[in-house]
């Protein structure tokens, strides 16, 4: 998750509060592993479930289930020179979700894995305490349609 998470970082972990609302596009979440579940992993939710996830020319699109189109704009966590390389068009299933690193042109993701099934979440990362000079709060991104 470079540029925005590191190895060695002390996370602090919100695991109830998805028992009472779903996970949120954009939300950095904590997850077994698909095909070997005592591995967890740290990704970006990307795609949310019912939606389609398209990826083309390094530009990902999002279609609702309505068909209405949405470009993610991605510069408030991605540097310019991070490409989102792929080419891919994908249908999520009622509880399945499409997550991606940050780190794009090294990351394990749904891009190569396939879908984050529900249960497979743990939570959400809220917070960084350690190291103590990059302590903050991990706040939700903005998009627009």
């Amino acid at each position: 998750m470079e540029p925005n998470f590191q190895n060695g970082n002390y996370l602090i972990i919100d695991e109830i509060s998805y028992r009472f609302k779903e996970p949120a596009r954009g939300e950095v979440v904590v997850f077994k592993y698909p095909y070997n579940p005592s591995q967890r992993y740290i990704k970006r939710i990307i795609g949310l479930p019912g939606e389609i996830v398209e990826i083309k020319d390094t530009q990902v699109y999002i279609f609702d289930k309505g068909g209405q189109e949405m470009i993610l704009e991605e510069n408030a966590y991605l540097p310019e020179t991070n490409l989102t390389l792929g080419n891919l068009r994908l249908t999520l299933g009622e509880k399945e979700f499409f997550v991606m690193g940050d780190n794009r042109p090294s990351s394990s993701d749904s891009r190569s894995w396939g879908v984050l099934p529900r249960e497979n979440i743990i939570g959400k990362v809220v917070f960084r305490l350690l190291p103590l000079d990059e302590i903050n709060q991990i706040s939700l991104p903005a998009y627009s349609k």
